[in-house]
């Protein structure tokens, strides 16, 4: 333990995936909870299949991943979150359409290039040694104005979370408040891509927000508990995958289900007593 400690204090590389990935962490458990209390989870998963289309062609283009990435996956989760309140469409199924869409633009963009050569891998699960130096710089800017956003905007989401139409009925604007919450997100999901994965960042939404709610009853104490999770599985995770060179992505994933489970063994014990 000791010499992986003192590896991410030499090389830069691990410090900055640990600093991004942190803040990436707390982003995500903070928004994952309204997500999954609101029943929105599956637009976590599908704004993470767009993102992968949105890098496959921004690389099948020459362009920065992250300046195509960003716009196309908050476009894509207005139009999720609108579509998701048609009542043409329901929720899992146009998810289905954007995700199963964005994954085909990805692959045919991929194919008529290079492949699936070692920068769409890398973008598809994570990798500790994809975050460049401005790749930091604007994570932290981009998840500083998420949390700040958030801290912000707290009471709002609180209430549409839990009571949408009593909410509307105070003179909250809940078309702007969901709105908030998917364009967060969807900036949360292309930071956090290139250590996690396209395929894999969706998790940090999910399962932060499910192992809390195995224990805690109260939102302000799911919120914490969540956001306390949540980073120590990334920390974990990322000394796993330094330690047996396993992807970033699936090791982080890995810490957050052992976690699961033990807070659902928890859960279980604490309703019996």
């Amino acid at each position: 333990m000791r010499t992986i400690i003192e590896a991410f204090l030499t090389y830069g590389f691990l410090m900055r995936a640990l600093i991004a990935g942190v803040l990436v962490a707390l982003c995500s458990s903070l928004l994952g909870v309204s997500l999954v209390l609101k029943r929105y989870s599956m637009i976590g998963d599908g704004l993470s299949h767009v993102a992968f289309g949105a890098l496959t062609l921004s690389l099948a283009l020459n362009i920065s991943p992250l300046h195509i990435s960003l716009p196309v996956v908050m476009i894509a989760a207005v139009l999720l979150l609108r579509i998701s309140e048609s009542s043409k469409i329901k929720g899992d199924a146009a998810v289905a359409i954007i995700t199963s869409s964005s994954l085909a633009i990805g692959v045919i963009s991929a194919s008529i290039t290079k492949g699936i050569n070692i920068d769409v891998f890398n973008f598809m699960f994570g990798s500790i040694l994809a975050m460049s130096k401005s790749d930091v710089y604007l994570s932290v800017a981009l998840s500083l104005i998420v949390l700040t956003l958030y801290i912000v905007f707290h009471n709002k989401i609180f209430a549409v979370t839990f009571d949408e139409n009593f909410a509307k009925a105070s003179g909250i604007n809940t078309n702007l408040q969901n709105t908030l919450i998917a364009l967060l997100t969807a900036a949360t999901i292309v930071v956090g891509m290139r250590i996690m994965g396209a395929l894999l960042i969706s998790s940090l939404i999910v399962f932060p927000a499910l192992t809390s709610m195995r224990v805690c009853k109260s939102f302000r104490g799911v919120i914490i508990t969540s956001a306390v999770v949540s980073v120590v599985c990334f920390i974990a995770g990322l000394f796993v995958s330094y330690g047996f060179s396993t992807p970033a992505g699936a090791s982080v994933v890995a810490s957050n289900l052992v976690i699961f489970l033990l807070f659902s063994l928890a859960g279980l014990i604490i309703k019996k007593v």
